[in-house]
């Protein structure tokens, strides 16, 4: 990185009894930049994200929040930080402004400064129009961007999201998300744990998949799909001479393999994106028509699954 990093997270380790649920875990965030933590329950993420936050002690490791020690100065460190947990952490009996009013007061806000906070939030949330009624009526994804807005009162710099979709509704869920892509589009750092694999793909720069509580790969979607060989599937559908596109596109490095079906060549591609111009022209050259061409790349799931031998939600 060129910038700062918001985290620096070095080492991380954590036992309980016999059990290593945390082992020598790392990872660093910049400015406007999602990190994700992927992996199945039970896997340690939450435990991670405990110790980078502060509330659990780790057995060996090290955490900054914006070059600020998270043991030396946890106080300090934890005015840069955000959490908002699994669990809600609301009081439902009173309005979603007055919640955030009571939580503003006890992060040090006040006065004109928390009343336009709590206006904001409310809007990056999408929950303007319902901030008079009592929260206990709010669905559960409400709820949960209640709880969100309340993590970002105080204007941290880095905002850790601990699975915020579970169990929320799928246009909740959407609102969820697009309040984090605003977040990060406006240069704050985010720390979003999920074992749901599309969410990853939606919001996260970089992955990292965890596993028996060891992150066992972390980069890039395109740097983790790359670990599983990089080979994607292309599909050249049409008609004309399939016999000899399949023997023209055959003698191309990057394939693989060809398959010839009914009005179409089914390719194990390596890059696909890269090489489907070569692909295309050797076919029509050769004499077929195309009518479609589709690229198949592997998925997060796929990349699980090559590592630690199991689906995701195992």
């Amino acid at each position: 990185m060129t910038t700062t990093p918001v985290l620096e997270a070095s080492d991380l380790v954590r036992r309980f009894g016999k059990l290593t649920a945390v082992d020598h875990v790392s990872l660093q965030i910049g400015p406007g930049e999602t990190v994700g933590l992927l992996g199945p329950n039970g896997a340690g993420k939450t435990t991670a994200i405990s110790m980078i936050a502060g509330l659990l002690r780790p057995d060996g490791g090290h955490v900054e929040v914006s070059g600020i020690s998270m043991w030396e100065d946890p106080i300090e460190a934890k005015k840069h930080l955000g959490l908002v947990p699994q669990e809600l952490a609301i009081y439902p009996e009173i309005s979603a402004r007055d919640n955030l009013t009571f939580f503003g007061r006890l992060q040090g806000l006040g006065g004109a400064d928390l009343k336009d906070r709590v206006g904001h939030v409310l809007d990056v949330v999408g929950l303007a129009d319902r901030a008079k009624g009592p929260s206990k009526a709010f669905s559960g994804g409400m709820k949960r961007r209640l709880n969100i807005a309340i993590g970002l009162l105080h204007r941290p710099d880095l905002l850790i999201l601990d699975e915020p979709t579970v169990g929320v509704d799928p246009q909740s869920r959407n609102a969820i998300l697009e309040s984090v892509e605003a977040l990060t589009g406006e240069g704050m750092a985010v720390l979003y744990t999920t074992h749901y694999m599309e969410e990853a793909t939606r919001l996260c720069d970089r992955i990292a998949i965890m596993d028996d509580g060891t992150v066992q790969a972390e980069g890039t979607q395109d740097e983790l799909i790359d670990l599983v060989g990089g080979i994607d599937t292309l599909i050249l559908g049409g008609s004309g001479d399939l016999a000899a596109a399949e023997a023209a596109v055959n003698d191309i490095p990057a394939v693989q393999q060809v398959v010839r079906e009914t009005g179409a060549l089914r390719l194990s591609v390596h890059g696909a994106p890269t090489a489907v111009t070569r692909v295309v022209s050797a076919a029509t050259d050769a004499g077929m028509t195309l009518t479609d061409v589709q690229i198949q790349r592997p998925d997060l799931e796929s990349v699980f699954l090559h590592l630690t031998g199991k689906a995701l939600r195992d």
